[in-house]
Parts: structure tokens; sequence; C-alpha cells
């Protein structure tokens, strides 16, 4: 994803979105999101965790402390940095207009955060009338998901066990591959396919590292 200005408060910047997994369209956009996210202090173990209720219609496929666990799996200096995890709550309204990512990480003014959407309990995701690419057909059969067409609409479905693969490794450590990318290789905000390839590598290349984490938590 390209990154862009986005607000924090009225007086300051926040920094940049960089790199969002994607959406339900799978399609380039631009997020500017507002933040009252403060800076850490130095006592502050990090990264912070701010969960918040999914509401009724959605659920966290990976609780707060699942997901920081996660984090604690991979090299130190992979995640080194990042001073929040946000599992942040998701409004029906734009689960339905598709208007938001499944995950993104932000940066700037001393934050660094990625952030984590909840799922619907259908388990569930349209993409509309127009069949998936086949990138996103094998990505999704990669992790366990089907894609199925009921009528005109296409969509991907989930048992628990494949989704919580996909939300670690294909979601959560894609956003940590961002971060990586953004303090290390830093491709340019305008090279998006960089951006998203190399964040793709990084989450494929932890599959083992996924796989275990994913057994102890059937467990």
């Amino acid at each position: 994803m390209p990154t862009t200005p986005t607000p924090w408060k009225k007086s300051r910047t926040f920094g940049d979105i960089y790199g969002g997994r994607q959406s339900r369209k799978f399609a380039d956009n631009i997020f500017q999101r507002a933040h009252s996210i403060e800076r850490p202090n130095a006592q502050d173990q990090l990264p912070i965790l701010i969960e918040e209720n999914p509401s009724k219609n959605f659920f966290f496929p990976l609780s707060g402390e699942e997901v920081l666990e996660a984090l604690r799996s991979l090299p130190k200096r992979d995640c080194e940095g990042i001073t929040h995890v946000w599992l942040r709550r998701l409004k029906k309204s734009d689960f339905i207009n598709r208007s938001q990512p499944l995950a993104w990480f932000a940066c700037g003014s001393g934050v660094r955060v990625i952030t984590l959407y909840p799922w619907p309990n259908s388990m569930e995701l349209s993409f509309g009338q127009k069949r998936p690419s086949n990138r996103i057909v094998n990505e999704t059969a990669r992790y366990g998901g089907v894609i199925r067409k009921r009528g005109r609409e296409w969509f991907s479905e989930w048992t628990v066990p494949s989704l919580r693969k996909f939300y670690l490794q294909g979601i959560l450590f894609h956003e940590v591959g961002h971060h990586i990318d953004q303090y290390n290789r830093h491709f340019s905000a305008a090279n998006a396919k960089g951006v998203e390839e190399f964040a793709d590598q990084y989450a494929l290349a932890k599959t083992a590292t996924a796989t275990h984490i994913c057994n102890l938590l059937a467990k």
C-alpha cells in the first residue's frame, strides 16, 4: 500500500500508513485515519496491547495475548520497535462497504502500530460478483480456505483452524514484514508492488513458525 500522511489529533503529524493487509476487494487504496495513540514511555513494555470489543457480529480469531505470543516467536530484531498492537473494533457499515483493510501498519511520531480488525461470525468474506484473481484463490487455498460462488457472489469460506492460520501468518506476519521493510529495506512508497511482495515473502518464510504456533494454540 502506498504511504500517505495521516493526521494525528490537530497539532501533530502521526506519520505514514505503510502497507495494509489487503481488503476484501484486494485493491490498492490509501487509508487515512485519525489516532490518539500516545508515544510509549521508556518504562513501558513493548508492544503495548490495545484490545477492543469486536461487537456482536464479529470476533478476533486470535486474542490479544495470542497475538503477542506469536510476535515473541519471531526473531527479536524483526519486531523490535513495534510499539503497539491494536485489535480494533470494526463498524458493520465499514465491513459492508468494504472500506477497511484486514490490517495495516502505520508509523510516525514515536509510534509504530500494527492494527488488526475482527472477522465476521459467518466465517465468510465476500468478493462481490467479480471472480477473485488466481493469486487470491491460491493464497486462500494455502491457508485452508475455500473460494465458492453463491448465486452471483464470490466469497471465501473458512474453518476456525484455517482462519487462525491465515490471521496469524497471512495477516499478522505480513504486517511485521511491512515493519521490517519500512525500517530496513524500505521500498519506495511509489513501489506498491514491491512493498506488498516483500511483506508476502516475509510471511511465507515464517510458515514453519506459524504452523508451530497454531499447533500449540490448538492444544
